[in-house]
């Protein structure tokens, strides 16, 4: 029997757009497997969305309001009707909200605490990846190197320890979005403004001209599922553009021509990182290559379009990653504590 999934989209984010987009694409993707659509407005309002309707205007127009309004249950979605409401068959869900919502552990708790199976990072996942500050803290926790950098915080004063050239980047944003390589400092304040529109906390690191950038996706399914290693063509660094307006190439990229060594050193950068705190999930790290040393840039939870286009067999690396999801414990609740109170008291009820 096919597998089944749902596609969770949209969300309260600065990214919800992408991810409307990026669900479009999936869809395409996995043309063939039995596929539902959940759209979450920005009102984090659920809609159960048909197939035939699965186009950008639908989302921009507001016409997915005329859609069947979706509520939760333990177990999953439901719609209400005049008897009742009913249970809406989902299959697994796959966390496509990228941003807010979607990365920062809002979703990931809703769905574990009402026991719907999904694909996509759990809240401690979340934590080490939505933060870009936290991301450098784990990644040194588990031996991946990362580039020096330094955090500014609003109403602070922007003390630069590094030499110019610089990037800034807001902490809880992916997407490029609010990111700016600065030269001198005459650019700081502008490019300083223009993240703080976007967060309370800006990351600061030194910018490596010429540097290599490299991507890595996979997975953990009982063994290891590894994209290829792909070197995307770009300028300075892959802006928003460059990452979200190109979601429909036909081509699939090369794999990028490594040493072997530099390549397994890249993979075992990503075991470290994935680890046992992105169970259940399809992430995406980009790497810089400085020296022949594999440096950590940061790490996608969520990538665009889920990074299909990287693996030779996208449709089974999910559907290996749905029959390995992590189980929840299940504690057992019998008020042995409270009952031995009660009698202690004589009051046993």
């Amino acid at each position: 029997m096919s597998q089944q999934y749902t596609i969770l989209f949209g969300g309260s984010s600065f990214e919800h757009e992408i991810s409307v987009v990026s669900a479009i694409t999936l869809k395409k993707v996995l043309e063939g497997k039995q596929l539902g659509f959940i759209f979450v407005s920005a009102d984090r309002e659920f809609y159960k969305i048909p197939a035939d309707k699965m186009k950008s205007n639908h989302f921009s127009s507001g016409a997915y309001k005329k859609d069947a309004k979706l509520g939760l249950a333990n177990g999953g979605f439901t719609t209400s009707g005049l008897f009742g409401s009913k249970r809406v068959d989902t299959g697994t869900i796959i966390n496509l909200i990228h941003g807010g919502d979607g990365e920062d552990g809002k979703i990931a708790g809703m769905l574990t605490f009402y026991k719907i199976p999904f694909i996509g990072p759990r809240l401690e996942a979340c934590a080490v990846s939505f933060n870009k500050e936290l991301t450098k803290m784990y990644a040194q926790a588990v031996g991946v190197k990362m580039l020096d950098y330094q955090v500014i915080r609003r109403g602070e004063e922007a003390s630069i320890r590094f030499d110019f050239p610089i990037i800034l980047k807001p902490a809880r944003l992916g997407s490029s979005i609010g990111v700016s390589i600065v030269k001198e400092a005459s650019e700081l304040d502008y490019a300083l403004d223009v993240a703080f529109e976007f967060d309370t906390d800006i990351v600061v690191e030194p910018f490596v001209a010429g540097v290599h950038e490299y991507n890595l996706a996979g997975c953990f399914t009982g063994e290891w599922n590894y994209s290829i290693i792909e070197n995307p063509q770009k300028e300075e660094f892959l802006d928003f553009d460059k990452k979200y307006l190109d979601f429909n190439r036909s081509e699939k990229p090369q794999d990028a021509d490594l040493p072997e060594k530099t390549a397994e050193a890249m993979r075992d950068a990503f075991r470290k990182i994935y680890g046992t705190r992105f169970a259940g999930s399809l992430i995406r790290c980009d790497f810089f290559v400085i020296d022949d040393e594999v440096y950590l840039n940061e790490i996608n939870p969520i990538p665009g379009s889920m990074a299909n286009y990287l693996f030779a067999d996208f449709t089974a690396t999910m559907d290996a990653l749905s029959r390995s999801l992590p189980k929840e414990q299940h504690i057992h609740i019998d008020y042995l504590y409270i009952n031995k109170i009660q009698s202690s008291k004589g009051k046993v009820r």
